[in-house]
């Protein structure tokens, strides 16, 4: 099972805080308090108790990418949701058979950005829907959330040590010390809402390790 840290559900418009301290699973932080996680998102709500093993899955093809509704539930996001040029839209995916929300590690959250299909390379537009291109948000440096949109370099950025990653180029890095690029999550429509189409390029984290 994957360590697991600052794991917030974020809604359509999310500010993650970079230096929040790492807090541990969904168990022991409704015990403590110590970090707003999914389960505490969903608390009250009708959805049906999470699997800790299905939660803590790699997205699966088919799974939903979602947010935190209003009332707590998931809300399937759709291409319209990402706005081109703008801030990432952090999300988790969602399995829609089993009702599962996979927050259990944070290694499964994604940032969702958009950008006109015709800039990107012929890899990344392969793995994007209408543009909409997701990317692991762990940081390939320390582990912090990548959040932040530079519109300058059309870039998203991890505020912690500023390393910039191009998304057109498959999440190359272009700044900063990161050493690799952030694992690609290849996205297909199905039914109108933007769902996994395969699994990350390489493994979410500090280290390219399985």
């Amino acid at each position: 099972m994957d360590p697991q840290t600052h794991s917030p559900f974020p809604a359509p418009d999310p500010q993650d805080l970079p230096d929040t301290p790492p807090c541990a699973g969904r168990r022991e932080a409704l015990k403590r308090g110590a970090c707003a996680c999914l389960g505490a998102a969903f608390a009250g709500s009708a959805a049906p108790a999470f699997a800790d093993d299905a939660a803590d899955q790699r997205p699966t093809k088919g799974d939903r990418l979602v947010v935190a509704g209003a009332d707590g539930s998931p809300r399937p996001l759709t291409v319209a949701d990402i706005k081109p040029g703008s801030k990432p839209v952090l999300a988790f995916p969602y399995d829609p058979a089993g009702k599962v929300v996979r927050d259990g590690s944070r290694f499964n959250k994604v940032l969702l950005v958009r950008l006109d299909p015709a800039g990107l390379d012929a890899t990344t537009k392969a793995r994007a829907a209408d543009g909409v291109m997701a990317f692991s948000a762990v940081c390939t440096h320390q582990g912090c959330d990548v959040t932040e949109w530079v519109d300058a370099d059309k870039a998203v950025m991890c505020f912690c040590h500023f390393s910039r990653f191009d998304p057109a180029r498959g999440g190359q890095v272009v700044a900063g010390p990161a050493p690799r690029p952030l694992p690609a999550l290849p996205l297909m429509v199905d039914r109108g809402q933007l769902a996994v189409a395969g699994p990350f390029t390489s493994s979410p984290g500090v280290k390219a390790v399985g």
